[in-house]
């Protein structure tokens, strides 16, 4: 897909789809390509709902590659100051990812050097989250791995930049939702497409049913 058509995707579905067991999760690892398969503890108790904005996006062309060149733009810069860096993964410290920001002396355009940094925090942040959840799911903390999928979303809204209204809309519903909600975010490359909620599994029907109408009303849209 990167070759010969274009889009510069990753590897997330293509392994979901080939290497995991039903009623399980993949653990991807992007850089040595290994994987592992986890399960929710108590999977009984609460269930994934996704839906579908029907906002069509497309991952090889629009914003997408353009969030690919900011992170490997970013990359570059902060091999200038440890050329052990070989991508974002090996950022693991916010706060030393603000400190070269503010002191990086090769400033050519401070809004543009701030831009990529938030695309980076993104990356490093979402990196720790997504080690924090596999942890959480494997324990059953589910008001902790719904925390982690609100802050996900937010970052994704607010630093990467990948989501949109109609998403946006989606996610405050179900995050406002009377009762069984612990989090939802925006899932897949963004600018459209779904969100995952997890929710308790005796008040699912009743959250897709509020999706329904609320979504139709505030985004003038049908949602799946």
């Amino acid at each position: 897909e990167n070759k010969w058509c274009y889009s510069p995707c990753g590897i997330m579905d293509q392994y979901v789809s080939s290497a995991t067991s039903e009623n399980a999760m993949l653990f991807i690892d992007c850089r040595s390509y290994e994987y592992e398969e986890i399960c929710m503890k108590q999977p009984n108790t609460v269930v994934l709902v996704i839906t579908n904005s029907n906002v069509k996006h497309s991952i090889g062309s629009g914003e997408y590659p353009v969030r690919v060149q900011q992170c490997q733009r970013v990359t570059q810069l902060l091999q200038q100051h440890n050329n052990k860096i070989e991508s974002l993964r090996d950022v693991t410290d916010i706060e030393i990812l603000e400190s070269i920001k503010n002191n990086d002396k090769n400033k050519d355009d401070d809004d543009d050097i701030d831009v990529l940094f938030r695309r980076a925090r993104h990356a490093v942040s979402e990196n720790a989250r997504t080690l924090q959840s596999k942890s959480c799911i494997e324990s059953g903390d589910w008001v902790r791995l719904g925390q982690l999928m609100n802050d996900s979303h937010a970052s994704m809204r607010d630093d990467y930049e990948v989501s949109c209204t109609e998403i946006d809309i989606l996610v405050e519903l179900a995050q406002n939702f009377d009762d069984g909600v612990y989090g939802s975010r925006l899932t897949g490359g963004g600018f459209g497409g779904c969100t995952v909620t997890l929710v308790e599994k005796n008040q699912a029907d009743a959250l897709m049913e509020y999706l329904k109408v609320e979504y139709k009303s505030k985004a003038d849209k049908e949602c799946e």
